[in-house]
């Protein structure tokens, strides 16, 4: 499973969203399910996902899918395009 395929899976666990939905496009309250409660969900389903540690500036700039590439790019993950 590739770095964006597992970036995906916690999305759609995050915010309750089916396999199939898409999400590479979705940005902070875009749709419904983001709301600030799911947005830690979010923060805890990537750190899960990765086995890293977001600090405080990276949770408040995670505003998108986008974004949350780029935070792990910094952590040192891998997106292979």
């Amino acid at each position: 499973m590739t770095a964006r395929d597992r970036l995906r899976g916690a999305f759609r666990a995050a915010l309750g969203l089916p396999d199939e939905a898409l999400v590479d496009k979705l940005e902070y309250r875009g749709i419904d399910a983001w709301d600030s409660l799911a947005h830690l969900t979010l923060v805890a389903s990537i750190e899960d996902a990765f086995d890293i540690m977001l600090d405080t500036d990276e949770v408040i700039d995670l505003s998108s899918f986008d974004k949350a590439v780029e935070i792990l790019q910094r952590h040192d993950v891998a997106f292979a395009d």
